[in-house]
């Protein structure tokens, strides 16, 4: 990407130049963005269509207020990257989504005006709402609070929480609706039906203030007159005005009015910030907006594969064609709910990143989109399963935290077969600690009533998802965005609780938790010539292998390997079943990723960083074999 053509752009080492651009120099601006953008995409896979929808709407919002005192919230933050190259980082943004560079959201290491890493919807409003009442208790009132919110986040449960204590509180606070009628793919629901209602409204054109001067000139006066004329200008109100949602929960609306006209928006924002009490301004943009194929097909290029443009044209550069572990969930599911009427299948806004578009298509009757509403997900698969269904919820393992308590609550303690398909669980490369899936095997585990598995090769995946539709309690399987290993093997029967041996060795035993079993398998090929080595397909988390458990700490030094957070994780599920049985722990040599988050970077490279690379793995067992046979030369001899 070439960094450096952009004049305005290069001019920007902070947001407050641009006050000082004229109308048409923040047209240019907006030109210039959108040219950065396309060239970002010649190089890597990122965000996209959502950046151009917003690039006007930033403008407008740096040229109103000033965000290194006020404010500014974006939800959810993959939408940042106008604002990151006018806020100083023009000369870094080709930096971005590559290890040691810009974060592909806000990052409050990188600059001032970024305040949360935003990488999960809903929670603009609320922590908007934090800042604004810090504030005031600080004595610094005077301070604005911004939250921008998408059309696709708004119907989150914790959306309606704080517009809820936002209209009884009465604070100052400025809500940006953002409405391009899309999530990641079209959203659903009763609510996004109520805001194209409210986009469709003949009065978006500006007669719609007119009525409103007219309505407030009309008289009150006596009773019953006046609570005649009072009822009939509400009910005017609410058939001509519209935003009456939003009113009743005692937040003023404003709009819709057109996203994409600098001018226009800097007249609202200027009018709403002097407003008091919350405000919600809506603001209809179009997701893609300056790039015609984006336009056209803004789900494809929400995320979209590297491309050069060529007129106007997308070229999708070269992959390596290796299909993912979620291609094979995907055909498996399909072929479980031919074979089975009572399976149904929830995602939350995830249809394309869980390549779900073909089950949409034959079961239409049976799959559910609720929207970016992961509890709801959760609780509604409940309901579903109480009624004798067999729901499949298929999110990603960072959103499937979001629904925690339904987890806990409505489907274990219910003793509930609810099949939970954990997505992205994992490190997920350039998307880094937001979305990175590594935590799932420590919030999952200490359930009752709830089988943990991960497939660790593609000809295991559909098995698998046929046993946990067979159980009468939920199962959570995991996998990562990684290509799926092939042993082009027929897998062993998938047994509750038992693992697989695929090699037999007298030096050590490496146990291996889910898809890591590929690099667990190149380490193994690694060490053939040094050491005899058995590899083990753990399979289960929960409940553990005991005779794995027994068999491995019998044979020389134990080394656990999975791809998540080494807290609460497999290899601990390991050592407490070693210690219960009273076996030498010391043995026990556990690789798992450390107690911190993860920045953003390349899934191999990471892997090879926190030691779980082939090469890692293979120097951790010659480690354990030396310590092995150390210890073997100092014990006394009997």
């Amino acid at each position: 990407m070439k960094i450096g053509k952009h004049p305005l752009l290069s001019r920007l080492d902070d947001a407050q130049v641009l006050k000082t651009f004229s109308p048409a120099e923040l047209d240019a601006v907006a030109a210039e963005i959108r040219d950065v953008l396309c060239n970002l995409l010649a190089t890597r896979t990122a965000h996209f269509a959502s950046n151009l929808g917003v690039v006007e709407l930033c403008l407008a919002l740096h040229t109103e207020f000033d965000f290194r005192s006020d404010r500014l919230i974006w939800d959810t933050g993959h939408q940042i990257y106008p604002h990151k190259l006018v806020t100083g980082r023009y000369p870094r943004f080709d930096t971005i989504r590559n290890q040691g560079g810009l974060m592909g959201y806000p990052n409050p290491v990188e600059s001032e005006y970024d305040l949360f890493m935003t990488g999960h919807a809903g929670c603009s409003i609320s922590t908007a709402m934090g800042l604004a009442s810090g504030d005031a208790l600080n004595g610094e009132s005077q301070r604005h609070s911004v939250a921008v919110i998408g059309d696709g986040a708004l119907p989150s449960g914790i959306v309606f929480e704080a517009m809820n204590n936002a209209g009884a509180s009465g604070d100052k606070l400025t809500i940006i609706l953002n409405d391009n009628k899309m999530s990641i793919c079209p959203r659903v629901g009763a609510l996004a039906e109520y805001l194209d209602r409210l986009r469709s409204n003949p009065f978006y054109t500006g007669l719609k203030q007119e009525v409103v001067k007219v309505l407030g000139r009309v008289p009150m006066f006596g009773d019953p007159a006046e609570r005649m004329l009072a009822q009939l200008k509400e009910g005017v109100k609410a058939g001509f005005v519209g935003g009456m949602l939003f009113e009743e929960l005692g937040i003023r609306y404003i709009g819709p009015i057109d996203g994409h006209d600098v001018g226009l928006l800097r007249k609202y924002l200027r009018m709403v910030r002097e407003m008091p009490g919350p405000v919600l301004l809506h603001v209809v943009t179009e997701k893609g907006h300056g790039y015609k194929p984006a336009e056209q097909n803004p789900v494809y290029f929400h995320t979209p594969p590297a491309f050069l443009d060529d007129g106007g044209k997308p070229v999708t550069l070269g992959s390596d064609g290796s299909a993912p572990y979620t291609n094979f969930v995907r055909d498996a599911v399909l072929e479980r709910m031919q074979a089975d009427p009572r399976v149904t299948v929830l995602t939350a806004a995830m249809c394309q990143g869980n390549k779900l578009e073909p089950v949409r298509e034959r079961f239409p009757e049976r799959f559910f989109d609720v929207g970016i509403c992961e509890s709801h997900a959760v609780a509604f698969a409940a309901g579903q399963c109480k009624a004798g269904l067999r729901p499949i919820v298929d999110i990603y393992s960072t959103f499937l935290q979001r629904s925690h308590d339904q987890i806990f609550q409505e489907v274990c303690l219910q003793g509930l077969p609810v099949t939970f398909l954990m997505d992205r669980s994992g490190l997920t490369g350039p998307d880094g600690p937001t979305h990175h899936g590594l935590f799932d095997i420590g919030y999952l585990r200490s359930f009752p009533n709830l089988i943990l598995m991960a497939p660790g090769y593609a000809e295991e995946v559909g098995p698998m998802i046929e046993f946990a539709l067979q159980q009468e309690v939920a199962v959570a399987i995991r996998y990562p965005k990684a290509p799926a290993l092939h042993v082009h093997q027929e897998p062993s029967k998938i047994t509750l609780g038992r693992s697989e041996t695929l090699r037999t060795g007298t030096d050590g035993t490496i146990l291996a938790y889910g898809a890591i079993l590929d690099e667990v398998l190149a380490a193994a090929d690694m060490l053939a010539d040094e050491l005899s080595i058995t590899v083990v397909n753990a399979r289960f988390a929960k409940p553990i292998d005991l005779d794995m458990v027994r068999a491995a700490f019998n044979g020389g030094f134990v080394v656990t390997v999975e791809e998540a957070a080494r807290v609460g994780g497999f290899g601990t599920a390991v050592l407490e079943a070693a210690a219960d049985q009273q076996l030498d722990t010391r043995r026990l040599h556990r690789l798992a990723l450390p107690d911190q988050f993860i920045e953003h970077g390349q899934r191999e490279t990471l892997l090879a960083q926190f030691g779980l690379g082939p090469k890692q793995i293979a120097d951790t067992c010659r480690q354990a074999h030396r310590a092995e046979v150390t210890s073997l030369r100092m014990s006394p001899v009997h």
